[in-house]
């Protein structure tokens, strides 16, 4: 692992798993995810991994329009790394997830290296009353759906993001084998070190948010990557201060956001992405890191610059 001294903070503002009836907090619209991407930049973010919601009913959405909304008003209010997802939620298809990537070329994507169950059906036990008529069956509908990228899927993104607009990729990697498949990847030339490595654990049908995943998962990529790789990690729910914390111990990076967790302590809701962001640069600085400013971060992964992107 490429170690450093200077901690990047990646946020995460909205994500496409938590529903509009689970938090007051949850931004949705295009105002609602600039103010809060905003934010948690001011807050220290030097990242910001984006998905975009429909404008009417926070329905997470592919289309390039609704990032459009809010990518330009990001950008102009701040000078952190903008991070679109590719993987948008496992209803859309690869085609839809791409639009939005595709129309903003940004200087980094989210890529998930391989499939996997992607069950959060259990957090609509909390939610008394649905706002909106997709909420509960979407939620509930999730046990019986799969994440969905095989190797044929990725190369597409590889080529079709990554060759075409020179975007470089957060590889999420949701267990061992993820690492093994970006190493077949890297081995064929399709994609280039330094590897921006996302640790995520505690999803259901991902791996375990035991911390001894987290230091395994670190073991195999070192020796699968060398000091080729930059890693970070996130866990979902309960657990996301104490994976973010293992993460800069371990000499890696780590993420926060609403798209992760709603709490910020146990059964407080967190009440913006900044007070995540806050909170995790105290528990940073506190162990006697820095905080990465969003030209390090772009230094630190090779990244071609906020002027090179289409918003």
């Amino acid at each position: 692992m490429h170690k450093t001294n200077k901690i990047i903070i990646t946020c995460a503002p909205t994500g496409s798993i938590h529903t509009p009836s689970m938090s007051p907090y949850l931004p949705v619209t295009a105002e609602q995810i600039a103010h809060a991407a905003v934010g948690a930049a001011e807050a220290g973010a030097a990242v910001l991994h984006l998905h975009a919601r429909g404008e009417n009913d926070g329905r997470p959405s592919p289309k390039a329009d609704d990032f459009m909304r809010f990518l330009p008003r990001v950008k102009q209010a701040c000078d952190a790394v903008i991070n679109i997802s590719t993987g948008g939620s496992a209803t859309m298809s690869l085609d839809d997830r791409l639009e939005g990537a595709k129309a903003a070329q940004p200087e980094l994507c989210s890529l998930n290296m391989g499939p996997l169950i992607f069950d959060f059906s259990g957090a609509g036990k909390r939610v008394e009353h649905w706002q909106h008529d997709w909420e509960a069956d979407y939620v509930a509908s999730s046990r019986g759906r799969i994440m969905y990228n095989d190797n044929a899927y990725i190369e597409r993104i590889m080529l079709e993001v990554g060759r075409e607009f020179g975007t470089r990729f957060e590889f999420e990697c949701y267990d061992i084998g993820h690492l093994y498949t970006l190493a077949h990847f890297a081995d064929l030339g399709l994609i280039e070190p330094p590897f921006l490595i996302q640790g995520v654990f505690g999803i259901l049908g991902g791996i375990g948010p035991d911390p001894r995943n987290l230091s395994h998962m670190v073991t195999m990529a070192d020796s699968l990557f060398g000091d080729d790789y930059i890693f970070s990690a996130f866990a979902a729910g309960r657990h996301q201060m104490d994976f973010g914390t293992q993460s800069v111990l371990l000499g890696g990076h780590a993420r926060v956001g609403l798209e992760d967790s709603l709490f910020i302590a146990h059964g407080e809701l967190a009440q913006s992405n900044a007070q995540q962001v806050m909170k995790l640069r105290t528990i940073v600085e506190a162990l006697g890191r820095e905080v990465a400013s969003p030209a390090e971060a772009r230094q630190m992964l090779g990244l071609k610059g906020g002027d090179n992107v289409a918003f």
